[in-house]
């Protein structure tokens, strides 16, 4: 499965920008330009969180904006903006980054709270 969005604008939704977000199992791809295009793809294990957000505008229109946060060099923050189907879109990057950090063993652990353990080994 693969979403091929395409950023709009927010005058009635209309796909008159020259942006296109293709977002795959393995990787997300921003397809940006006219004359001098430029294509950045970003590997879905390197995807950290994802943030849906819509504004009051989008919300009119039936648009939204995501937003990966990712380790990604070229873009630590990855925007896609104003597409359609931006819930349905967070919620599959979502599952999949998870589904290709366990492929690739590259699961992230937080150990919260860990300094108020004490270590008990017997010896006082």
């Amino acid at each position: 499965m693969e979403f091929i969005e395409k950023k709009r604008w927010l005058f009635l939704g209309l796909p008159f920008t020259f942006t296109k977000y293709i977002i795959k199992e393995d990787m997300i791809t921003v397809d940006e330009g006219l004359l001098k295009t430029v294509e950045n793809d970003c590997y879905m294990y390197k995807v950290q969180d994802v943030e849906h957000s819509a504004s009051f505008l989008e919300k009119i229109v039936g648009l939204g904006t995501v937003t990966c946060f990712t380790g990604d060099t070229t873009h630590p923050r990855l925007i896609l903006e104003h597409i359609k189907n931006s819930k349905a879109v967070k919620e599959f990057i979502l599952q999949k980054s998870e589904e290709a950090r366990l492929k690739r063993r590259t699961v992230n652990m937080l150990n919260i709270g860990s300094d108020d353990i004490e270590d008990n080994d017997g010896v006082d």
